[in-house]
């Protein structure tokens, strides 16, 4: 999908393809031939992909990864990966130990770091020829040194070496942090790979414009920092069809349906972003604690299977195969989008071959389909109050004109692409996540420098300084550790720099 600025040019799309290079830029090839624009005038290129969460979902690709927990004597009661699914573990544990060294709450050491013992470790990843390494900490995120001072004597030892610090990307929890990281280490040789062959496809095609992936807050980070951090793409589909849904709307707070062909997500906008899930998050069976979206799906979706009584819609599907198999389409598979079509909530396909379905099976399945989809929206709503609902995605066609729950229901103008939208105009953040006392220093100074950092990190990533605004402040006191301690999280965001290369 080709925008310039708030204008949509032309929009592909292509079939996924098993080297995603490929289907990439064949839907590229077309947006451009149909929008008739040259590749040198295109300044930036966003793409929002599942290509990780997928290799984690179906076990492939996954490299075989060390993971070094600084802990002993404590913590060994559980040792690293143990919650894992045992097919997952199997597929990527390759040296797994647990060495002196973190911290207690209030940021005395539990032990020194022992450099023997790491020499050693050192020594085995060699020996197993391992190329990525997830090192954490206990309470790194308060005191991170041993991770740091760790990740320095590896990559002394190890130039070239992978290596995903906990403090980095999850929270205070050590074993959901300590999942985080290694679920990232063991997907960074595959985002170096995909990255390199997404860029040289664009290459090919002309392009020469600066690529960026969207995160799963809304956000864009360069191709190098994605190839760095690839679970930070997790959740990044239905966070980017939500930027689309306000984008198209022009609405900051409501609740996003995004209907395809075998799911519904939904989720709840807050000040124009994906409101962040705040509890741990399964991802392929793995518990993580870093930041995703709060994100509820459903199997409903345009190619939901439609029980004879109507009574059950999904969760099983046609899927893509539904312009083959549905009624409407001249096939023999009874879905939801053939009960809209009879209903009259849409018209596609031929109308015809639905025409004779009957009334009862036709009011059933429809208030099946409106039941759950309430259902969902209730589940996301902070208050009993009727909220506005933006509908998106290709089968959008599903959700009626006005849904229980729902003081409105907007269905905008182009909303089977929002989330390409919503990919094409993402922002650039800065995030500032740590910990202060305020014995030393006000509340309100302690905020103020939090948002300056917040706000010269997305300068660094590439934001317009006159476009920053802080979108997101929070403050958490941390009763057990001493100096009347709190938690600051900040998140700046700003409109991306023209011309940034």
């Amino acid at each position: 999908m080709l925008l310039d600025r708030a204008e949509l040019l032309a929009w592909a799309k292509h079939p996924t393809t098993p080297d995603v290079s490929s289907g990439i830029v064949g839907a590229v090839r077309a947006v451009l031939a149909r929008a008739r624009v040259a590749p040198a005038d295109v300044g930036a290129v966003m793409l929002g992909t599942t290509h990780f969460t997928n290799a984690v979902v179906q076990r492939r690709e996954l490299a075989r990864i060390g993971v070094l927990r600084l802990a002993l004597p404590a913590t060994t009661s559980i040792p690293p990966l143990e919650d894992w699914p045992d097919e997952l573990r199997e597929a990527v544990a390759g040296y797994l130990e647990i060495l002196p060294g973190g911290h207690q709450f209030d940021g005395r050491e539990i032990s020194p770091l022992d450099r023997e013992a790491l020499a050693r470790a050192a020594n085995r990843i060699v020996q197993e020829g391992i190329e990525t390494v997830a090192v954490s900490a206990v309470f790194s995120p308060a005191i991170p040194d041993h991770e740091e001072t760790v990740t320095r004597f590896l990559a002394e030892r190890m130039p070239g070496l992978r290596i995903t610090r906990s403090h980095e990307i999850g929270r205070i929890g050590l074993l959901e942090r300590e999942n985080a990281a290694a679920l990232n280490a063991c997907l960074v040789p595959l985002a170096e790979r995909t990255v390199r062959a997404i860029e040289s496809a664009l290459a090919e095609l002309g392009l020469e414009a600066p690529l960026y992936l969207t995160q799963n807050d809304g956000t864009l980070m360069t191709a190098e920092f994605a190839a760095r951090y690839p679970v930070l793409t997790f959740s990044s589909g239905p966070t980017n069809s939500m930027r689309g849904a306000a984008f198209l709307s022009g609405l900051r707070d409501a609740i996003v349906l995004d209907v395809g062909g075998t799911t519904t997500d939904a989720g709840a906008l807050v000040h124009g972003f994906p409101r962040e899930a705040s509890f741990a998050v399964s991802v392929g069976g793995v518990r993580t604690n870093f930041r995703m979206p709060d994100v509820v799906s459903i199997g409903l979706g345009g190619g939901s299977l439609v029980r004879a009584d109507g009574a059950a819609v999904g969760p099983e599907s046609v899927g893509y195969r539904l312009t083959e198999e549905a009624f409407v389409f001249g096939g023999s598979t009874l879905t939801a989008t053939d009960i809209a079509v009879a209903a009259g909530r849409a018209r596609l396909g031929d109308p015809r071959r639905v025409a004779s379905l009957p009334r009862e099976l036709v009011r059933r399945a429809l208030a099946t389909i409106d039941r759950r989809l309430s259902e969902l929206v209730d589940s996301l709503k902070t208050t009993a109050a009727a909220v506005p609902v933006v509908v998106v995605g290709g089968g959008h066609i599903l959700v009626p004109d006005q849904l229980e729950g729902a003081s409105e229901v907007i269905r905008p103008p182009s909303a089977a692409v929002a989330n390409a939208i919503g990919a094409a105009i993402a922002q650039v953040s800065g995030e500032i996540d740590r910990i202060v006392s305020l014995e030393a220093q006000t509340r309100e100074s302690a905020l103020a420098a939090a948002e300056a950092d917040a706000r010269r990190a997305a300068v660094a990533a590439g934001a317009h300084p006159a476009s920053i605004e802080i979108v997101e402040i929070e403050e958490i006191p941390l009763a057990y550790l001493p100096s009347n301690a709190v938690r600051l999280r900040v998140k700046a965001v700003g409109n991306l720099r023209e011309g940034r290369a």
